[in-house]
């Protein structure tokens, strides 16, 4: 099956990251997956991204719909005939949008799970709060623009 061309915009991507005692980590990843380690410390997160206008190409943007959408990841290792490789595992995908879901593994990567966000984003300050319908999942992330990076 071919799967179609998507046009949108990416709107907002936010990218949560964490460290987390390798070992736990471990248990959630399924083999060949290793923890990815940074200073000892295995890297997980949670990309908070906002779709608009998605639709088939050659549609008309009205034709398009948005979506506000999670994915959980780990950053990990794993060895294949290739060698070392690297990458993200996404254990799980949760939507704000009954179109994603539907979609999901056609148009759209994977499974995605029914969430309700919350979102306030005046592009200086952003407050999300995000509750997956299974009430497996709960996020809630404020934050505000920086001046600069950190030395």
């Amino acid at each position: 099956m071919r799967i179609p061309r998507a046009h949108g915009i990416i709107r907002r991507r936010l990218l949560v990251n964490l460290r987390l005692d390798p070992d736990g980590a471990q248990r959630q990843l399924p083999a060949p997956f290793r923890p990815k380690l940074h200073d000892g410390r295995a890297v997980a997160g949670i990309c908070l991204i906002r779709l608009e206008e998605i639709r088939p190409r050659r549609f008309p943007r009205l034709a398009g719909f948005s979506s506000e959408n999670a994915a959980h990841r780990f950053a990990v290792t794993w060895s294949d005939e290739g060698g070392e490789r690297e990458g993200v595992y996404i254990p799980r995908r949760d939507s704000g949008s009954l179109m994603n879901q539907l979609a999901g593994g056609r148009l759209f990567p994977g499974e995605h799970h029914r969430a309700h966000f919350e979102v306030e984003d005046n592009g200086e300050r952003i407050r999300l709060a995000m509750r997956s319908r299974d009430g497996n999942v709960e996020v809630r992330v404020d934050g505000r623009t920086a001046r600069g990076l950190p030395a």
